[in-house]
């Protein structure tokens, strides 16, 4: 989908609005608003009349109050909503985004704030450009202490305008934690630009990232602006940084000292203000030693590094997670279908290898599999094949962590054995990531 430009929407950008909240004059000033936008606008006053109209008549998004907005998220068929807040607190956004709310806009309402929301809506690199893989890790969800240390970390960094760089495995959520700087930030009214380095081929990503001149390669047959200059004056988001080319290392770390962008094929810079945020899985002092990533670079993006915990080490949070997901999925598949507190604790008792992601697949898979109004732990296990870490029979080895690497390592060799040695095949096996296979190959020494 495309932006919402000054005036009319363009072709595929937010059109039809629903407004759910008290008939007011907030609300109809709100109204005015839109209709001078060109957007086709509805109102609902309360939750019931939200879904009634959702039921009748698609719309694009939804702006409803606080008090509503979780419950229209939860609402069969509803489309991404924001949420409107009487003060922007970092708990309260925190808690918001983590139930499903898409974004944030305070009270006073003003005009500028509400299009940007509605416009990051439609426009955070989608359309023309390569897919991204989705975010579907709510990473902040959780009471133990690793997501209370992380949720100071964000309130703590998120005012300045520093470099972040955001650590963790494969599927524990570091675009939302991203997400959630952007959002806590003083940037939180500008666009939030995500992109997926990994996902893109080399030969094109230059030209995604800092846009290109009419002529400038065979295909360039008008100018094109990159992400910096689509995130000017709010924040990018470039995952798995470490897969970006030397070459490209290296313009990177000029816009990061010069804050500057050049064009492929221009010959004149273009100042930027964009505040930088990236994420890997990969060690990158590792990669600096091997020389596959610059030393300089690394030490530019790592001012504010942020730790995402994987999964086991935070079990305390998965039951919390489960509940959530079940209730995120029953809405999702109009079923209500609970877990029983014996399947709780079958999954508290995996290694997770795929972390959140993997958990949310394994309670949506259940869900749509079971026939009853309640998972039981049985059913987990005959159904997903979950099984409980062997415990080792030396009463003093009672380390969690090196039961835990002991199993991946088993694991990992059996799924290869299984494949005849087939990377990709295996990672399918295993429910994770062909790059984090290969992270836990090298990671155990599995050859």
């Amino acid at each position: 989908m495309t932006s919402v430009a000054n005036g009319s929407p363009t072709s595929g950008a937010v059109q039809r609005v629903l407004l759910v909240g008290a008939d007011d004059e907030a609300r109809r000033s709100l109204h005015l608003l839109l209709d001078r936008r060109g957007l086709s606008v509805a109102a609902g006053a309360d939750l019931d009349a939200a879904r009634r109209h959702l039921a009748a008549e698609p719309c694009d998004a939804v702006i409803a109050a606080h008090g509503i907005a979780v419950d229209v998220v939860q609402s069969p068929g509803a489309p991404p909503v924001i949420a409107v807040v009487r003060s922007r607190e970092l708990p309260q956004t925190l808690a918001l985004l983590a139930a499903g709310i898409a974004d944030v806009v305070s009270e006073p309402l003003d005009e500028l704030a509400v299009m940007l929301a509605l416009r990051r809506l439609s426009s955070e690199v989608r359309s023309s450009r390569p897919p991204i893989e989705p975010m579907t890790s709510p990473a902040l969800v959780g009471d133990g202490d690793a997501m209370r240390k992380l949720r100071v970390t964000i309130e703590r960094i998120a005012p300045a305008k520093t470099t972040v760089l955001v650590l963790g495995e494969s599927g524990t959520g570091k675009e939302l934690v991203a997400r959630a700087i952007h959002l806590a930030s003083p940037r939180h009214d500008q666009r939030f630009v995500a992109i997926n380095c990994a996902a893109i081929p080399a030969a094109l990503l230059e030209s995604e990232l800092f846009g290109h001149v009419r002529g400038a390669f065979t295909d360039a047959v008008r100018d094109k602006t990159g992400l910096f200059e689509d995130a000017n004056g709010g924040t990018l988001f470039l995952d798995e940084v470490g897969e970006l080319p030397l070459a490209l290392q290296s313009k990177l770390l000029r816009v990061l000292q010069e804050g500057e962008i050049r064009r492929v094929g221009d010959t004149a810079s273009v100042h930027v203000d964009v505040r930088l945020i990236a994420a890997t899985l990969r060690d990158l002092s590792t990669d600096v030693a091997a020389g596959r990533f610059r030393e300089d670079l690394f030490y530019r993006l790592n001012v504010l590094p942020v730790h995402v915990a994987a999964l086991r080490e935070r079990a305390d949070d998965i039951p919390q997670l489960a509940r959530y997901f079940a209730q995120r999925h029953s809405v999702r598949h109009s079923r209500e279908v609970g877990l029983a507190d014996a399947a709780i604790e079958a999954l508290r008792a995996q290694p997770w290898p795929g972390n959140v992601r993997e958990l949310e697949n394994v309670i949506e898979r259940a869900l749509v599999l079971a026939d009853g109004p309640e998972i039981s732990a049985e059913f987990l296990g005959s159904v997903m094949n979950l099984k409980p870490a062997a415990p080792t029979s030396d009463d003093a080895e009672l380390s969690i962590k090196k039961a835990t690497r002991l199993l991946e390592r088993d694991l990992i060799r059996r799924a290869l054995g299984a494949t005849g040695g087939n990377r990709t095949n295996a990672a399918k096996l295993l429910e994770i990531s062909h790059r984090a296979l290969l992270y836990k190959m090298k990671e155990y020494g599995i050859s």
